[in-house]
């Protein structure tokens, strides 16, 4: 029998079906639009962790940034003026029950050593430290009576990352990316920017997938310098080398993956490995703020040595929510390998917080600006927060003590009422009292505002399906409504 030949038009149309379906499927894949593996009897997840995936409900916000003053902001300094501090400074804390601090020397009832005035429509009284925030006071939601159960930096970190004083589980960036996915496949979904002088208390703890697959942890983006290293090959490397290492690398892992099927971190390290290969196309233009106008970046503090640090992690932040990714997580206030620069005010809360309020003022307020100005405001939930707030007695005549029983946090953006005060402390602002806020409940609004019900946002783990706010919290009232 003679032996067939196929022409070479007749090759190249078959063979450009073959590519042309696989491009078709890899469009519907994205768009969602392909019946689940389940449907068919496939085994396996073919689509990616990050693959956009469906709220529970229409949300308010697309997504998060979050700005995290670390140390312990006093909130009795900064968004909960206390008139009774003045009245009664210098006596003694009383009528409060146990006065329990961290570091002794406690002393008497201490004012504020900044002045408070009324700003905006609302008439929201802001500590003349913040002069630009103060401009955006009709847009933003204050919350002044958030609690917290620990005294401790670590611990306190990682309840507001996780809901959990304790290390281990997965904090709000890794569900919200584990509930939602990405709209950008070439970016990560969950990026993490921390203060160039240092990390946060309790480090990468506060950014990790805890017992979820690990490649849903953040992604770091250092705030000054490359932010991504090592991302481009060396110049001897061709793409079609590199494309064969990786392919190569991805058989090798996949058979480990075979033996090992339950191991997250390898089924990460295959994840990555991919991820920052497309990374290379798309995430030097993503986090190069040069192309910004002047205009832009003198909003944001750039052209200011105080203000240009925490500017530029603001700045990136805006640029990569453009582009579709989900939960930007930034960090102000760092620990460096002989430093503690941060928010902590033992000493001198006067000195402390006018220095760190001036690096972190001006840059707040041009974010929320620019945010703004190109419509991402109502899509993009921005909160402000920090690990607790501090005491109103005095500590060694002028610092302030931790206090976890009382701290504000604000929130803006995603169609949120404005120019309001949410609780409040007592009259001293040592704990809260008047619709106090747990931390569960501040994240049953963070995912209630993403579309995501809090109660059904859950992960098998040991037995029980685990939730970001445990078997607590209740969404804000007046900030979902």
């Amino acid at each position: 029998m003679p032996k067939q030949f196929v022409s070479r038009r007749q090759f190249l149309f078959e063979a450009g079906g073959g590519l042309s379906g696989l491009a078709l499927a890899c469009l519907l894949d994205q768009q969602g639009l392909l019946a689940s593996p389940g449907a068919c009897g496939a085994a396996g997840n073919l689509q990616t962790p990050f693959a956009p995936r469906k709220p529970h409900f229409a949300p308010r916000a697309k997504a998060v940034i979050s700005l995290f003053m670390s140390g312990g902001v006093s909130h009795v300094d900064t968004f909960d003026p206390k008139p009774s501090l003045r009245k009664f400074a210098g006596q003694p804390l009383a009528g409060k029950g146990e006065i329990v601090v961290r570091q002794g020397h406690p002393g008497p009832l201490m004012p504020s050593p900044f002045e408070f005035r009324k700003y905006g429509n609302c008439g929201m009284e802001v500590s003349s430290i913040f002069p630009h925030v103060t401009r955006h006071v009709d847009e933003l939601a204050f919350i002044r009576s958030v609690v917290g159960r620990s005294n401790d930096h670590v611990m306190a970190h990682y309840e507001l990352a996780t809901g959990t004083v304790r290390m281990g589980a997965p904090c709000v960036g890794a569900w919200v990316t584990y509930g939602l996915g990405s709209e950008n496949q070439n970016l990560p979904a969950f990026v993490v920017i921390y203060d160039a002088r240092g990390g946060p208390f309790g480090g990468p703890a506060n950014w990790t997938a805890g017992y979820m697959p690990a490649v849903y942890q953040g992604t770091i983006f250092r705030s000054a310098g490359d932010p991504i290293v090592d991302l481009k090959p060396p110049a001897s490397i061709s793409d079609a080398q590199q494309r064969a290492r990786l392919d190569l690398l991805a058989r090798l892992n996949a058979l480990d993956e075979e033996k090992n099927p339950a191991n997250s971190e390898l089924a990460a390290r295959i994840t990555s490995y991919e991820l920052a290969y497309r990374m290379q196309s798309c995430a030097p233009e993503a986090v190069d703020i040069e192309g910004e106008s002047e205009a832009t970046k003198k909003i944001y503090g750039l052209d200011q040595s105080t203000t240009e640090p925490f500017g530029r992690q603001c700045l990136m932040a805006r640029r990569l929510v453009e582009r579709g990714v989900r939960f930007v997580q930034l960090y102000h206030g760092g620990l460096g390998i002989q430093n503690l620069d941060t928010w902590d005010a033992h000493e001198n809360i006067a000195d402390n917080h006018t220095r760190h309020a001036a690096e972190v003022d001006l840059p707040m307020s041009g974010l929320i600006t620019d945010l703004k100005k190109r419509g991402l405001l109502d899509s993009t939930l921005v909160i402000w927060q920090s690990e607790f707030g501090r005491m109103p007695i005095s500590q060694r005549g002028v610092g302030r003590d931790h206090n976890p029983g009382a701290m504000t946090i604000f929130m803006t953006g995603a169609r949120i009422k404005g120019g309001q005060a949410i609780g409040s402390s007592d009259e001293f602002g040592y704990k809260a009292e008047e619709q106090p806020v747990g931390i569960h409940d501040l994240h049953a609004t963070i995912l209630h505002l993403l579309g995501m019900d809090h109660t059904k946002l859950t992960y098998r783990y040991q037995g029980r399906q685990m939730r970001l706010t445990d078997v607590y919290g209740v969404p804000i009232p007046q900030i979902i409504a």
